[in-house]
């Protein structure tokens, strides 16, 4: 009966769910650069649904903003309902503009991977699908050796007793999700809460990691 319950909840309340009263909207796109013209940085990130991949950069000094999208499919302009389905190749991302001066990629590594489970193929807690795959989309060069470093040296830390199977690749076009996801922890805090708990997010985070 418990589990027929968080099933019941998850289905209201999953990053899966589409929300009935949004306009469909026009998909933008950003300019993948390593540098912005003010000198600031982007860096992106799939980590499952991009609801709970937002908060944990966003409270991080130093980052300007997170704003969820979709990379790495083969469509143009996809739309959230053409990802949900799986068929598109793309994944949920968070593109995370940041300062450099004040915070490093190499911080916003150790963001990434504490917030997910890296051992998890095609798949993030309650949400299954390659739309939800772990993948690091790097800009330069130095963003795709760091990466590669991180991940070599969390896999060798023994702090996981399963390869860490997430993917490193260079950065392709980036679209913007619709407005509806974006900031969805604000918006939709209460759901958005219920959700981070019922997928199992949340606790595999605290057992993972603790106060560490």
């Amino acid at each position: 009966m418990k589990f027929l319950k968080i099933a019941l909840l998850l289905i209201l309340i999953s990053c899966t769910a589409t929300i009935e009263t949004a306009e469909k909207e026009v998909i933008m796109t950003t300019e993948n650069e390593e540098t912005t013209d003010t000198g600031n940085q982007k860096a992106y990130f799939a980590g499952g649904c991009f609801w709970c991949m937002e908060p944990p950069f966003e409270a991080l000094e130093g980052v300007l903003g997170a704003t969820s999208g979709y990379m790495g499919g083969t469509m143009e302009n996809p739309t959230y309902e053409d990802v949900v389905t799986g068929e598109t190749g793309h994944a949920e991302v968070v593109e995370i503009l940041y300062d450099p001066n004040i915070v490093t990629y190499e911080e916003l590594l150790e963001v990434f991977w504490r917030n997910i489970d890296p051992t998890a193929l095609n798949y993030q807690f309650a949400d299954v699908g390659s739309q939800y795959r772990t993948e690091i989309f790097t800009v330069g060069e130095n963003q795709m050796q760091a990466a590669e470093t991180s991940k070599k040296e969390l896999g060798d830390s023994g702090k996981f007793d399963k390869p860490i199977v997430t993917a490193i690749s260079a950065a392709p076009k980036f679209y913007i999700a619709e407005e509806y996801h974006q900031d969805f922890y604000k918006k939709q805090a209460m759901r958005y809460e219920m959700y981070a708990k019922a997928s199992g997010r949340k606790g595999y985070i605290e057992d993972t990691w603790g106060n560490d």
